[in-house]
């Protein structure tokens, strides 16, 4: 007789998987092994039902408790792998991940040409819930392709299209910007089959050369740099369960310090531009949350003082601030010290004008000396006798400057 089911009893199978013990499948290896028992029976089948994982081992180590789901989002370079190994010994991104994180499932996958976000999870039900079609989340990709298209033919796509005996959904495409002769199309899809973007513009006479997935859901790339992991906050993972069609979460949906990957030298899409080095000479890595110019930095050692140079008699210094010493003379290539010399520069200029006063007085002939009483504009105006200082009909006594003051112009 079977176990009475209750609302909270589950198969041993995906209890397991969710605890991080391994995926369904591999558990169902397990205990077709006889590596998993329960109070020390072994267990023989994977349909066994629990509501809890008390007493359940694994190669004789208890099991416990399955934690909080945990969700990263992780900027996939391209030329990498969604899988955990290759048989060709291609790069795969468990390669490129950094050490030290749980393990971790994906959610979906891109292929090896395709770059930008990919899910990673800790639980089985939530990476179930992002992959289904019938919960309706929405994948948004930005495609770069060679060819002629019009924005009429991309929003036939809303209907779906069948390709090759493959039906696909609706699909919301719009045309961003034309270059030449590629253009820029962003897609909205909640499928998410097989090489579902690359297919649909293939059927349009498009030949794709590059394919970024921006947004998962309420989850968006933003400016997580090529390579890096950051984690979801554990509230919006609860919003995003509650309600799996919501796209109103605060932004970025991450931690601020959860970038725990930096982009690998040896991948192909890492690496563009170097690390900048900070004030003490050591690379900063991009990932590396700045630090906001209102935070105070460190103290910094004060600079010695150094002693001024002596001072002649009569100079100021000011208070506070040494003495900038004077610089010396300089050196030239053959040893010599490169003194400035003010007289053989005034003796320059001294003979240069005197050549030019002798020049001048060879050119030009002298002028013949104007008879007295004459002017360029005519004979001048013939004036009266001179008027005594101090007589009548002066202004006054003579200015003790500049002498006598001239006559005045009889009326």
């Amino acid at each position: 007789m079977p176990p009475s089911k209750t609302p909270d009893d589950q198969r041993i199978a995906k209890m397991l998987a969710r605890a991080g013990i391994a995926s369904r499948r591999e558990v169902e290896r397990m205990i077709a092994e006889g590596r998993v028992a329960i109070d020390g029976v072994v267990i023989e089948t994977p349909a066994t039902l629990l509501s809890s994982l008390a007493g359940v081992t694994v190669d004789g180590n208890p099991v416990r408790e399955a934690e909080a789901a945990r969700l990263f989002l992780y900027h996939k370079p391209k030329g990498l792998l969604v899988t955990e190994r290759d048989p060709a010994g291609r790069p795969t991104i468990y390669d490129r991940l950094p050490k030290g994180l749980p393990r971790l499932v994906p959610v979906g996958r891109l292929d090896l040409a395709t770059e930008g976000l990919l899910l990673l999870t800790t639980d089985g039900g939530l990476k179930r819930q992002l992959e289904l079609p019938a919960t309706g989340v929405e994948r948004v990709y930005r495609a770069r392709a060679y060819g002629n298209v019009t924005q009429t033919q991309l929003e036939e796509l809303i209907h779906g299209v069948e390709i090759e005996g493959v039906r696909y959904g609706a699909i919301d495409a719009n045309m961003e910007r034309r270059t030449g002769a590629n253009v820029w199309i962003e897609l909205k899809l909640t499928e998410g089959k097989n090489r579902e973007v690359r297919r649909v513009l293939e059927y349009l006479g498009l030949e794709v050369s590059r394919l970024i997935r921006t947004r998962y859901g309420p989850f968006v790339l933003g400016d997580l740099p090529v390579g890096a992991i950051g984690e979801v906050r554990a509230h919006d993972i609860d919003s995003f369960r509650k309600d799996p069609t919501r796209l109103d979460l605060p932004q970025p949906a991450r931690k601020q310090t959860s970038a725990h990957a930096t982009p690998s030298p040896s991948s192909p899409s890492a690496g563009s531009r170097p690390a900048r080095p900070n004030r003490q000479g050591n690379p900063r890595s991009r990932t590396e949350p700045e630090r906001p110019r209102w935070q105070a930095e460190a103290p910094r050692r004060a600079p010695s003082p150094q002693p001024s140079p002596p001072r002649g008699e009569g100079e100021s210094v000011r208070p506070g601030r040494p003495g900038k010493p004077k610089a010396g003379p300089r050196q030239r290539a053959d040893g010599t010290l490169a003194t400035r010399s003010t007289g053989t520069r005034n003796d320059r200029s001294r003979n240069f004008r005197k050549d030019r006063g002798e020049r001048d007085t060879t050119e030009r002939p002298e002028r013949p000396a104007r008879p007295a009483g004459t002017s360029s504009r005519g004979p001048t105006r013939p004036s009266g006798p001179a008027r005594p200082s101090g007589s009548p009909g002066s202004r006054g006594p003579s200015s003790p400057r500049g002498g006598p003051r001239p006559p005045r112009k009889p009326r």
